[in-house]
C-alpha cells in the first residue's frame, strides 16, 4: 500500500498537549497532514506549524461547525495533492494508533464497495470518571457492516466528492448524516476489529455529561428534519423516544398536582431501568449505573430536540453545543 495516498485532516480548538500527541501520531506515518483550527486561544496553531503540519485558520465570521472544519480540510488536501485517494479524519483530542492507516487503507483497497472504514476508538483514561467509561462503551460499536461512523474514520476521496462531504450546518451528528447519504448512493461502511484512536473525553462533571446528551438530542432532531420523511425515518425514532419519556415524566408530575395517585406512574422509570439491566450481559454495579444514566439521558436529549424545533421555527442559525 502507498501510504502517500492518504491525507489526514485534524480539527480542534484549544486542545493543548492532546493536539501535540495527535500531530505526532499522524506525522510519523509520512502522510499529508492539515490541521484546521477553530479560533484557539492557546498555542495550538503554533504547535501545529512547528510539528510540520499544514495549518488552516477557520473563518469564524461564518457559523462554526466541526462539519465545516472537516470540509475545509479535505477540500484543501485534494486541491493541493490530487493523487490522495483516502482521507483520515481525526479529532484533535485523539491519538492515531500505530498500524491503523495501513490496515484501513488495505481494507478499502480490497473492498471497493465500501466508502468508509473505522476501527476501535478507546478512551485514554476510561477509569478516571464514570462519564469517561460511558464514552468508552459508546465507542465499542459492533463489528462488520455499520450504518455510520464517528469523527475518526478513513474515507475515500471520491465518495467525499460524490456527496460533497459533510453538511456545514450540521452542528451535531454530521458523521451519521453523511453516512446516510452515502448509503443512499449504495456505498457501505465497515467497522474493523482493529485499534484506531485513543480519545481523551475528559468529562469530569455531571453538567458536561448532560450537555453532551443535550447535543445528541439536537443531532437526532436535525437528522429527522433532514431525512426523517424517507423510508428509513432517519433520526425519527431516537428523537421521538426522548420526547415520549420526557413527556411522560412532565405530564405525570403535572397531573399529580390534582391526582396524587398519578405519582405511581413514575414507577415505570425504575422498572424500565431494571428491564434494561436484566437484558444486558453486564450485571455489575457499573452496568446498573449505565442503564440508569441511559434513562436519565432522555431528558437532556428531549431538550435538544426542542431546541432544534425552536431555532427552526424562528429561522435562527444552529450553533454548536459544547460540553468541554
Amino acid at each position: 500500500m502507498d501510504i502517500n495516498k492518504i491525507g489526514v485532516v485534524i480539527i480542534g480548538r484549544n486542545e493543548g498537549k492532546r493536539l501535540i500527541k495527535c500531530l505526532n501520531s499522524t506525522l510519523t506515518e509520512n502522510t499529508y497532514v492539515v490541521y484546521v483550527d477553530s479560533n484557539s486561544t492557546d498555542n495550538s496553531v503554533e504547535n501545529a506549524k512547528m510539528s510540520g503540519a499544514e495549518v488552516i485558520n477557520l473563518d469564524m465570521s461564518k457559523p462554526f461547525s466541526a462539519a465545516r472544519a472537516r470540509n475545509i480540510g479535505w477540500q484543501y488536501l485534494i486541491a493541493q495533492y490530487p493523487d490522495i485517494e483516502f482521507i483520515q479524519f481525526i479529532d484533535g483530542d485523539c491519538e492515531l494508533q500505530t498500524h491503523w492507516l495501513g490496515q484501513a487503507q488495505s481494507f478499502l483497497h480490497n473492498n471497493t464497495e465500501y466508502a468508509i472504514v473505522c476501527g476501535r476508538r478507546r478512551e485514554r483514561f476510561p477509569d478516571a470518571t464514570l462519564y469517561n467509561q460511558f464514552c468508552d462503551d459508546e465507542w465499542n460499536t459492533p463489528l462488520g457492516n455499520a450504518l455510520s461512523c464517528g469523527g475518526d474514520a478513513l474515507v475515500r476521496t471520491t465518495c467525499l466528492q460524490e456527496v460533497n462531504g459533510y453538511k456545514d450546518y450540521f452542528v451535531a451528528g454530521e458523521e451519521p448524516e453523511m453516512c446516510f447519504r452515502l448509503r443512499q448512493n449504495n456505498w457501505k461502511i465497515f467497522r474493523l476489529d482493529e485499534e484506531m484512536t485513543l480519545h481523551d473525553a475528559n468529562i469530569t462533571r455531571f453538567a458536561q455529561w448532560w450537555k453532551r446528551a443535550n447535543r445528541a438530542g439536537f443531532a437526532f432532531a436535525l437528522s429527522a428534519k433532514e431525512h426523517g420523511r424517507g423510508n428509513e425515518k432517519f433520526g425519527v425514532r431516537r428523537a421521538l423516544r426522548s420526547l415520549v419519556w420526557s413527556g411522560l415524566l412532565l405530564s405525570t408530575l403535572l397531573l399529580s398536582l390534582f391526582f396524587p395517585v398519578m405519582l405511581l406512574v413514575l414507577l415505570i422509570f425504575p422498572l424500565q431501568i431494571t428491564k434494561m439491566y436484566l437484558n444486558q450481559p453486564d450485571k455489575s454495579l457499573y452496568g446498573l449505573k449505565s442503564c440508569t444514566f441511559l434513562m436519565i439521558s432522555k431528558f437532556p436529549e428531549a431538550l435538544g430536540v426542542i431546541e432544534l424545533v425552536i431555532k427552526t421555527v424562528r429561522k435562527q442559525n444552529y450553533t454548536i453545543i459544547e460540553y468541554k
